[in-house]
Order: C-alpha cells, then sequence, then structure tokens
C-alpha cells in the first residue's frame, strides 16, 4: 500500500539518532535495531534497502504458486 507520494502507508524501518553522527536503522514492528551508520544519508540508505527486501519477499510469497 503507497500513499499518493508513492510511499507505503506503514513504516517498517526507522532512522533514529544513536549519538553525535551515528545513527541506527530501527525496525518498528519489533523494536530491533537492524543496523548502524555514521552518515544519515547511508542511514536512510540502508533503511530504505531492508525496505525493498522485505517487499520483494512478500511479493514472492504473495505470487508464488501452490
Amino acid at each position: 500500500m503507497h500513499n499518493a507520494d508513492g510511499y507505503s502507508n506503514s513504516v517498517i524501518y526507522q532512522v533514529v539518532p544513536a549519538g553525535k553522527n551515528f545513527f541506527h536503522i530501527l525496525e518498528v514492528p519489533s523494536g530491533r535495531i537492524k543496523g548502524f551508520r555514521s552518515d544519515h544519508n547511508k542511514a536512510c540508505e540502508l533503511a530504505k534497502t531492508l525496505e525493498a527486501k522485505l517487499q520483494a519477499l512478500c511479493d514472492s510469497l504473495v505470487s508464488s504458486p501452490g
């Protein structure tokens, strides 16, 4: 589900500050930290990559025969 801007209506991964120039990638539903980066842009890239991998996995499960 995406809104008019092309973004998902629910947040799975969130970039949160964890110190000076340090960011955690939080998996919102579980509350677990899934990664970290020392650059905000790279942290956002990682969050998007994790989201895309999860979406691809879900799409393959939904479209698989059986």
